[in-house]
């Protein structure tokens, strides 16, 4: 692994208690097929400054010291290709499990928790096309749940800030609502191992499907917090946004953020 790509991921500062070992597996998701993103490869495994764009992901979570193992979901029949084309690129400080996607991504997810070591508290499930995350993000969600028991979780979000319209079926709006209270969910979504698998487990027996891993969590009446983050932590999901991200990382690399 390159010099530059060190400085972008620095290893942040545990928070909390920092002599605790590492006490959260992190779950890297990067099985879908990209669809809207319109590369063939997968937009996973699309270059962004000179890494697969789940490099990134994966090279932030290993640069988090609450973090002790990683889980990396992968597609079917790309296993030898992750392993050859992302992680043998780098230079990680955790072991690493992969394991299969499943049909949707709440399966996929379901396949991280079965596959994750059994002696971790906590974890972290991250979209594999979310590279910007940092460190020190990770650090604090983790933490908001290390620090309050009465947590079942805490995820990334940033304020909404646009003008939101509730839009009825042929595109007239009825109602414009107050946006004080709306927060875009992102990930990391940092959870109680126990609390986490019961909500999938749950979520199954319910044939509930949601749309993300905490409104599983909620489903089952779990108190989950949000951690304001950077709105730089975007989801790639169309071209755009790659060039986004790659204007963001490269000022990163380049100031040795």
């Amino acid at each position: 692994m390159s010099g530059s790509s060190t400085c972008a991921c620095a290893m942040a500062k545990r928070l909390g208690n920092a002599k605790a070992g590492p006490d959260t597996c992190a779950i890297i998701v990067a099985g879908g097929s990209g669809e809207r993103f319109g590369d063939p490869r997968g937009k996973q495994f699309v270059e962004l400054c000179g890494l697969p764009i789940m490099a990134w992901s994966i090279l932030a979570f290993d640069r988090s010291p609450s973090v002790g193992h990683l889980v990396v979901v992968c597609p079917h029949g790309r296993l030898d290709e992750v392993r050859r084309d992302v992680l043998a690129s780098l230079t990680l400080r955790c072991d690493v499990t992969l394991t299969l996607a499943g049909a949707t991504r709440q399966d996929s997810v379901f396949s991280g928790l079965v596959a994750m070591p059994p002696d971790f508290d906590l974890v972290a499930i991250h979209d594999g096309a979310r590279p910007l995350v940092e460190p020190a993000a990770i650090e604090r969600c983790i933490e908001a749940v290390r620090a309050d028991e009465t947590l079942a979780g805490a995820i990334l979000a940033s304020r909404e800030t646009d003008t939101l319209k509730l839009v009825d079926a042929e595109g007239k709006i009825l109602a414009t609502p107050d946006r004080t209270n709306y927060w875009c969910a992102q990930t990391p979504q940092v959870f109680r191992a126990r609390q986490i698998v019961a909500a999938h487990k749950a979520a199954v027996w319910d044939d509930f499907v949601g749309t993300d891993d905490a409104s599983l969590v909620e489903h089952r009446g779990g108190k989950v917090r949000v951690v304001e983050a950077s709105r730089d932590n975007i989801k790639i999901t169309v071209p755009e946004d790659l060039a986004l991200a790659e204007a963001t990382l490269a000022r990163r690399l380049e100031h040795g953020e």
